[in-house]
């Protein structure tokens, strides 16, 4: 190394500590670090369950991410985001989950961790680090009643059965703003698939308080894109690791709940 050129010895400064914060990050997960980048996306579904029974590296990065902006811990979130970006995320899979915030948690903590991003990246190009842009939506994203058809076929498929029942009787325009903005506008951009937006997803409410039967919905929905119990579990184990005890409960809780449904009981 002595007689590497000064910036190459930077680079492999870089690339050490990087893999240092992968490693960390996965140990929870036993998995090994994987390279930088998003995997194609040729299918926003990507429904079929997974060859290995646990979380890459990159989908238990998105856990405390998710957890964090939701909470409005914006400290915490700035760790997270950069031991995220080193553990394989693009720029387009942190800002895909931020943006996905808005819907659980309002655009003020979505807007607020959007701005930590953008300073994240700044400051770590300032220190020579260019991290993967990531990928863009490969189709445009359909337009009024094509929106609202694309994202109640969304809402069906993830749910498994269309959604209805004595709440959107009341207030329809609730299950059409669901359809049109967070099933259509959201889950119809393919640059992330479905199982991490489901994994940002439970990350997210697990942060938030008073939303249990929300929670339980989405562990249901994480089955349904392919997502195991083992899986789940190790989002919650993720959460107690990086975030806290009392999230990782909830998230915890809320899978036992659905389990139970399932089984019958």
């Amino acid at each position: 190394m002595n007689n590497m050129p000064r910036a190459e010895k930077r680079m492999t400064r870089w690339r050490t500590r990087a893999l240092a914060a992968a490693i960390g990050l996965a140990t929870v997960v036993a998995l090994p670090v994987i390279a930088q980048g998003s995997p194609t996306v040729t299918d926003n579904t990507h429904i079929a369950p997974q060859a290995s029974a646990s979380l890459s590296a990159r989908q238990a990065a998105i856990v405390p991410i998710a957890a964090f902006a939701a909470a409005g811990d914006i400290a915490q979130l700035n760790t997270a985001l950069e031991q995220g970006l080193d553990a394989g995320l693009t720029v387009s899979d942190a800002r895909e989950v931020l943006v996905q915030l808005y819907a659980y948690a309002g655009f003020p903590r979505s807007l607020n961790a959007l701005t930590e991003l953008t300073k994240v990246l700044q400051a770590r190009q300032q220190r020579g680090i260019k991290d993967a842009p990531g990928a863009e939506p490969s189709r445009p994203i359909p337009q009024g009643d094509a929106l609202l058809a694309a994202g109640t076929a969304n809402q069906t498929r993830l749910s498994g059965s269309p959604v209805q029942g004595p709440l959107f009787d009341f207030a329809p325009i609730a299950n059409e703003y669901l359809r049109t903005h967070l099933f259509g506008d959201i889950f119809e951009r393919d640059n992330l698939e479905w199982q991490s937006r489901e994994i940002a997803t439970v990350s997210m409410l697990a942060a938030l308080t008073g939303v249990e039967s929300q929670l339980q919905s989405h562990m249901r929905i994480s089955m349904n894109v392919g997502l195991t119990a083992t899986q789940l579990r190790q989002v919650a184990q993720v959460l107690a690791t990086h975030v806290d005890t009392q999230t990782a409960r909830r998230a915890t809780d809320a899978l036992d709940r659905q389990l139970l449904v399932q089984a019958g009981k």
